[in-house]
């Protein structure tokens, strides 16, 4: 039987499953003059290069979005804890005057 590749590519997507080593794990997040994206250490696709300034824009930006997201759901636990159910009085008017 033979071995079968632990890295390579497949249909353009990047495939590491090496046992990854800690200079390889640091080395591959931080890659001066390479782009947005490169290839992940260990597993299936692309991470961030964080030598890249768009890569922090994007950390910025999904920080500011979880930020946001977090204290609207406490704003709204805040409202919902404010109202309390009350009773509710319906008035009907039957008249048919027409």
């Amino acid at each position: 039987m033979a071995d079968k590749p632990t890295s390579g590519e497949i249909l353009g997507v990047p495939y590491n499953f090496e046992r990854p080593s800690i200079g390889r794990m640091l080395s591959s997040y931080w890659k001066p003059g390479e782009g947005m994206l490169v290839e992940k250490p260990f597993g299936v696709g692309y991470t961030l290069n964080l030598a890249n300034w768009r890569s922090w824009v994007v950390v910025l930006v999904a920080g500011a979005l979880l930020y946001q997201q977090e204290t609207s759901e406490s704003d709204a636990d805040d409202l919902e804890d404010d109202t309390e159910d009350e009773p509710v009085e319906v008035i009907v008017d039957d008249d048919n005057d027409d």
